[in-house]
């Protein structure tokens, strides 16, 4: 589950993933409850939600377990700022930590964990783990943005698997085995990527646990972890979440 190889065709791949509405919604809590400076993005993968904010004058941090997404979104921050015409005045930093165990040198105003990443914590103790380190790295009053599939989400992929993405240079093969007691998924992804300048293909087998608990669980969690005000969202509404729900969004002040 460390995104290696994955991670080169990972924005080919996910390029209609509405990363623009994480952005529009963390904007929109961040109007309600105090506009940051400081963010850190928990599982920022390719940077694609911790660059246009950035390009928005914040200063990230990306964190991320992968090297090689790390890698990409270093590469992506660096072209993008060079291609700006008049700069930026946002910053990125990016740096390889885990999400159950990471810290920052100096507090900060916001934390965000978008695109589902914490549901690759697989225990509720992890998660817990999760929630205390986003709990210490905020300055009081500070901003916890992140979203979970909605449980009805990972059984729905279960129903509808497989899929299957097939272009000249590009395919995979996506399977899905649900457990519904533990409500986890296992993706079991093949991907064919063509080789550069050859008809061969590359073969790239990955495969990635996501696991999902009710919203109670997980707002019974952030105030374990020190959380004051917690508010729950659906689908970057501010909708409370119905059993039709796909992502469940939380927003939690220190």
């Amino acid at each position: 589950m460390a995104y290696n190889q994955f991670a080169y065709v990972y924005d080919r791949l996910m390029a209609e993933m509405p990363y623009d509405q994480w952005v529009g919604y963390a904007e929109a809590m961040w109007e309600l409850l105090g506009k940051p400076v400081r963010i850190a993005d928990i599982g920022c993968g390719t940077g694609n939600i911790t660059i246009p904010l950035a390009l928005k004058g914040y200063e990230l941090t990306g964190l991320d377990l992968s090297k090689e997404m790390l890698q990409v979104a270093a590469g992506k921050w660096e072209a993008t700022a060079r291609q700006q015409p008049f700069g930026v005045t946002g910053t990125c930093e990016w740096q390889q930590q885990d999400a159950r165990n990471w810290r920052l040198p100096e507090p900060t105003d916001a934390v965000i964990s978008f695109c589902d990443c914490l549901n690759y914590l697989l225990e509720p103790e992890e998660l817990k783990q999760a929630f205390h380190c986003a709990y210490e790295a905020l300055k009081p009053g500070g901003t916890f943005l992140f979203d979970l599939h909605h449980p009805r989400q990972l059984q729905a992929y279960a129903e509808e698997q497989p899929f299957i993405w097939n272009e000249p240079d590009l395919a995979y093969l996506w399977a899905c085995l649900f457990d519904e007691e533990r409500c986890q998924v296992e993706h079991q992804l093949t991907i064919f990527r063509r080789c550069e300048g050859d008809v061969r293909y590359e073969r790239i087998d990955e495969i990635h646990r996501q696991r999902t608990y009710e919203p109670e669980v997980v707002v019974d969690l952030l105030r374990d972890a020190g959380f004051g005000e917690v508010l729950v969202h659906a689908d970057f509404t501010m909708e409370a979440p119905e059993e039709h729900a796909q992502r469940v969004f939380y927003t939690a002040v220190k």
